[in-house]
């Protein structure tokens, strides 16, 4: 337990209602603010992204005893099913009983609001916070940026308040501070597979459906009562984008066309897709995190990320990890926590960033490859063989806790090496023999 401060944690989703959690359990007082409505009293839908939570986030959870509470609403998802146009192919996440977790985002946060508020963290819904007095971690909230505020005095202030966070915008008016945002030339859109009418998953419930299709491509993740949340990502613009599927026949002719197998599974699909928002997708990176002992950035009001690694939520729960470990390290000492929190987390940000743009190129296009669907299949074989010598990069990302940054460069390295391999000569009959095998050893010297 540290000395009780007064904190504000600005941004009551997953990120900052574990935090909470976490602040709560060290002995602080903890009021969360948000200006959205209690997500708990309404309807949440059409602008998701099912969460994959994975090892880095179950460690989160898991050390504050909440896991086991989480797990009963995720659901096992072990494999990718791929959906080519003209067949389905299953690949295996991992070793055996490794699998990552589908789970509503909006049952997620309603879940962790309720795990928190049990702490004894006091929530703030409709609270408009426009800025942030950093010398002396007072709040200014209000109904309006140009109206009267009210001000809000607190010891420490976490801005968890998301990619477009206020708090980092007043940090950002500060002498050194580095910011920048990159947009992806590519939006999102949600759609809904409906459950059987006996409840039961229309698709493989415990597998992520991907219909990789080069520049766009459709996810599906399986919902508790038997539904997929499906997520259409595509060009703004350009010849199969947003922009050209302007009413309801073109858009039930490019479905037809390029994703027949979802027509029968869709039934609301250009319902859903002219109700539903296109919403954009932006890496966001920035340092300092932190301003001297009063004021911290944390997930991604620090490092927005694209979400093809299914690791924006896990590394903003690791991100807590951190802080805690910090806490525990430096006890009361908030200068120097808050120096080390930055220091290193700051290139692991960096690098699961990298790692999900990447991402979007393996899951739209590579996964549809022969070449990439091979050098998978020899990793995997590889890797059971020796499994000292060889974790792949998505188990190393998904699957471990080791750093991000540590990851991306044995991942580039190993890259080069299955290069060489797969220039053998009939690699693809081959791929599982003594000579491949003593070829990779060779070059793993």
């Amino acid at each position: 337990m540290q000395n009780s401060k007064k904190i504000a944690v600005v941004g009551s989703g997953l990120v900052g209602s574990l935090l909470a959690i976490y602040l709560r359990r060290a002995g602080h007082e903890v009021h969360v603010y948000d200006r959205s409505p209690d997500i708990r009293k309404i309807q949440f839908s059409g602008r998701s992204i099912n969460l994959a939570m994975s090892n880095r986030g179950w460690k989160a959870l898991d050390a504050v005893n909440i896991g086991d509470v989480i797990r009963e609403i995720a659901i096992p998802m072990d494999k990718r099913a791929i959906h080519l146009v003209d067949k389905l192919n299953f690949q295996n996440y991992g070793q055996e009983g490794e699998s990552i977790y589908s789970i509503s985002r909006g049952v997620l946060n309603r879940k962790m609001i309720d795990l928190a508020e049990a702490e004894g963290a006091e929530f703030f819904f409709e609270q408009k916070i426009w800025d942030v007095s950093l010398d002396d971690a007072t709040l200014h909230s209000g109904e309006t940026e140009r109206g009267a505020w009210e001000d809000k005095k607190y010891d420490i202030v976490f801005g968890a308040d998301g990619a477009f966070s206020r708090i980092r915008h007043r940090m950002q008016r500060q002498s050194m501070f580095d910011y920048s945002q990159e947009f992806l030339p590519i939006g999102y859109k949600e759609l809904n597979i409906p459950a059987n009418h006996d409840g039961t998953h229309k698709l493989d419930k415990n597998s992520f459906h991907i219909w990789p299709r080069g520049e766009y491509m459709l996810i599906a993740l399986p919902n508790l009562d038997g539904s997929f949340t499906c997520t259409l990502f595509m060009p703004f613009k350009g010849e199969n984008s947003f922009e050209s599927l302007k009413d309801i026949a073109s858009v039930e002719t490019f479905f037809e066309k390029n994703l027949p197998d979802t027509i029968d599974v869709i039934p609301k699909l250009t319902e859903d897709f002219f109700n539903n928002p296109t919403s954009t997708l932006v890496t966001m990176k920035c340092f300092p995190w932190t301003y001297k002992d009063k004021v911290a950035l944390i997930g991604d009001a620090s490092h927005a990320i694209v979400p093809f690694y299914g690791q924006g939520m896990n590394a903003g729960f690791e991100d807590i990890t951190v802080l805690h470990e910090m806490i525990e390290k430096y006890d009361d000492d908030w200068v120097t926590i808050f120096s080390e929190y930055e220091k290193s987390r700051k290139p692991n940000a960096d690098a699961i960033a990298e790692l999900s743009y990447r991402n979007f190129l393996e899951m739209s296009s590579k996964t549809a490859d022969e070449n990439f669907l091979l050098q998978k299949k020899i990793e995997k074989w590889f890797s059971d063989k020796h499994p000292e010598k060889w974790i792949p990069l998505y188990s190393r990302v998904t699957f471990s806790d080791r750093p991000y940054a540590e990851a991306l460069a044995i991942g580039d390295y190993q890259n080069e090496i299955m290069e060489q391999v797969l220039k053998m000569d009939s690699i693809d009959k081959i791929w599982d023999s003594v000579a491949v095998e003593n070829k990779i050893l060779e070059l793993l010297k």
